[in-house]
Formats: structure tokens, C-alpha cells, sequence
């Protein structure tokens, strides 16, 4: 099993996601729900097409942090 972070951001009236550590893996969606969803299915379609073509699967590196500032 393979774990990378999502970002899920608001698009003005829809949603995105991406994976910093799979440069093209993006997907989008009319609610927050549907762009996880979508975003799971291009994640699984990404490393199996890097599985198809013989390419490594990169360890995951990017974090995500909240930080409060005054």
C-alpha cells in the first residue's frame, strides 16, 4: 500500500486536488466529496501506469501542516 498527501483546495464554484509528490496527478469535482473520490482514482491510476512502465513509485515526502499566527 502506497499513502501520499492530497491537497484539496476550493476552485471558486468546484474543487481540486493534487499530489505534491506526483507532479500531474490532479483531479477536480462540483463538491469537496466528488474531488477526493476523483483524486483516489487518478492516484490509482497514476502508479499503475508508472507499475506498466517499468518506473518507481516515489516515497512520499511532502507534509502538511496547520500553523496559527496573531
Amino acid at each position: 500500500m502506497h499513502r501520499f498527501l492530497v491537497i484539496v483546495e476550493a476552485a471558486g464554484d468546484n474543487y481540486s486536488a493534487y499530489c505534491p509528490d506526483l507532479p500531474g496527478c490532479i483531479a477536480t469535482g462540483d463538491t469537496r466529496e466528488e474531488a477526493e473520490i476523483n483524486m483516489h482514482e487518478a492516484l490509482e491510476m497514476h502508479v499503475e501506469g508508472l507499475i506498466e512502465d517499468g518506473m518507481p513509485i516515489p516515497e512520499p515526502t511532502a507534509v502538511a501542516e496547520y500553523m496559527a499566527i496573531r
